[in-house]
């Protein structure tokens, strides 16, 4: 197989999401009343990045072929903590900032360890720890309220020179210091080994839960960023059920959306980037065309259904369980 063969199969799923989420977006803002304008790209991107960097947690343990239910509760756990810890002065926000990522990478390690060294499923055991990091959020705020530093806030969710969205520039730096690293690194290919067949990267001396424990630690972290940034939005913590229910689900729409397979082992938290960007303009398409948001349940369950379909179609023909990861 030629070289760009090989990699426009590789990045299949990553450039189906792409091309999804520029047809959705185009429409969007052909059909909003203020045209393609700086206001409406920084909205439409401060929504989306909430759920991606959710959708880029979600996939570093996918991968692993497992999956993580605590992710929105990790994301309202942290949302909760920022809005006590992310005031006052440049010291006091820096600390508290850094605190808030702290408790996000130890959420991640809990995970992991109750995952790789308890040897328990990975539904059950998020289901258990998610109902903990809430209950810990509820304790922090059981009514909506705190606040944030918001020269930060404002900083990271306005434009920079007045064109780009603050948010997709850290989103960026994120995807460079966390994703690509890590999926380049030992401990990536492991946790990619994992998921393609943990007996035989095992048996081949791969450190399958050396790979497995940075991947669920990192997940962590990253639902962490995406909690301080939902403090950045809305200047208060809130420790709403629903909404952690909600950001995990949809989490797990946008990694199926970005093309990562729930088998494990194959897709790329930037394809899961764009699935959340793709899942997120579904809203905003439902707003510029009027339509009723009862509907908007149906348009993103179709869209999903679509996009788990194309998966399973390429899924029949292959022939062996090799060839769904070369």
């Amino acid at each position: 197989m030629k070289d760009w063969r090989y990699w426009l199969a590789e990045q299949r799923g990553t450039l189906l999401a792409l091309g999804i989420f520029i047809v959705m977006f185009t429409i969007y803002t052909s059909n909003h009343p203020a045209g393609f304008t700086a206001n409406v790209v920084q909205t439409a991107a401060n929504k989306g990045v909430l759920l991606a960097f959710v959708a880029m947690a979600q996939t570093l343990v996918v991968i692993t072929a497992g999956i993580d239910l605590s992710i929105g509760m990790i994301f309202l756990l942290t949302n909760c903590l920022a809005s006590w810890l992310v005031v006052g002065t440049p010291m006091q926000t820096t600390l508290g900032l850094i605190a808030v990522l702290v408790v996000g990478l130890l959420c991640g390690a809990i995970n992991g360890a109750i995952v790789i060294y308890g040897r328990l499923q990975p539904i059950v055991a998020t289901i258990a720890t998610g109902a903990v990091y809430y209950g810990i959020g509820l304790l922090l705020r059981p009514f909506p309220g705190g606040s944030v530093n918001e020269d930060l806030a404002d900083a990271l969710t306005g434009r920079v020179f007045g064109v780009v969205p603050a948010s997709l520039v850290v989103l960026a730096a994120i995807v460079l210091v966390i994703w690509v690293p890590f999926s380049r690194s030992v401990l990536g290919r492991a946790a990619y080994a994992a998921g393609s067949s943990e007996t035989a990267a095992y048996m081949s001396g791969v450190p399958i839960r050396r790979g497995k424990f940075a991947a669920y630690t990192l997940a962590g972290l990253l639902a962490a960023i995406g909690g301080l940034f939902l403090t950045f939005f809305t200047y208060t913590g809130d420790a709403a059920y629903a909404s952690g229910n909600a950001y995990t689900l949809f989490s797990i729409a946008a990694v199926v959306l970005g093309g990562v397979s729930l088998f494990g082992g194959k897709g790329s938290a930037i394809g899961a980037i764009f699935g959340a960007l793709a899942f997120r303009t579904i809203g905003d398409l439902l707003f510029v065309f009027d339509f009723d948001p009862l509907w908007q349940p149906l348009f993103q369950g179709v869209i999903l259904l679509v996009a788990v379909s194309l998966g399973a179609f390429a899924l029949f023909r292959v022939r062996n369980r090799l060839e769904w990861f070369l």
